[in-house]
């Protein structure tokens, strides 16, 4: 657990294969896809195919039974996130956002929020971020080559301490090796280090402060950044 954020998979499933229909209670589960279709069936009657660019997330609550297989002849490569509600006993809930490469590209994209956040719709289906009943906001990008995009910790009325988690999405393919691929230097602080795909990175700092992010390699980095209490 790191403050809200609980797991962050990076799954590829082949085709044919997935995870069987399985139960989940008490937590928030949100699925974001970078390459090809991953089908969702749950016991509350959701029935979808998910793409790139799609996040999915189903708040748990009370208990739900869900699976996630491939859909066709392609393999899937997806992030699936689990958070921590606020609040225990929810009633189980689905939702569904689409977010393009176009919208993503050099800047910020919040994908999921707190559901009392500004912007956020508590609806299925709709704009902008998907809601969480955590304090957790998940935030995506598209970095292009030689650019840099900042994030400042927010205010959180208290003036505790925020945890950021960065990961870097490992989209030139699956390499159990060393390192490969886009590579992204992130700043803060006066202290500097240098991700690769595959590599995440765990920050604590104050409200306020500032973190660079920027892609010091060849080709496009896929990243995502996870704000949370």
């Amino acid at each position: 657990g790191f403050g809200s954020l609980r797991v962050l998979n990076e799954d590829r499933v082949l085709p044919g294969t997935g995870f069987g229909t399985h139960p989940h209670s008490e937590f928030e589960i949100f699925s974001y896809v970078v390459s090809g279709e991953l089908e969702h069936r749950d016991s509350m009657r959701n029935v979808e195919v998910l793409k790139r660019g799609d996040v999915q997330l189903t708040s748990a609550g009370t208990g739900i039974r869900h699976s996630e297989k491939t859909f066709g002849a392609s393999p899937v490569h997806f992030l699936q996130i689990w958070a921590k509600p606020r609040v225990s006993r929810l009633v189980p809930k689905y939702f569904t956002r689409h977010f393009s490469d176009e919208e993503k590209t050099d800047k910020w994209v919040k994908v999921v929020a707190p559901v009392e956040a500004e912007g956020v719709l508590d609806k299925r289906e709709g704009d902008g971020p998907a809601p969480v009943q955590s304090g957790v906001t998940m935030y995506a990008t598209l970095l292009s080559e030689g650019n840099s995009l900042a994030h400042r910790l927010p205010l959180d009325g208290q003036g505790k301490t925020r945890k950021v988690y960065v990961h870097v999405v490992q989209t030139s393919g699956y390499n159990d090796g060393s390192s490969s691929g886009a590579r992204v230097k992130l700043s803060g602080e006066g202290k500097e280090l240098e991700l690769r795909e595959g590599d995440g990175a765990y920050i604590a700092g104050l409200p306020e402060r500032e973190l660079i992010l920027e892609n010091v390699g060849e080709g496009r980095a896929e990243i995502v950044l996870f704000d949370t209490e």
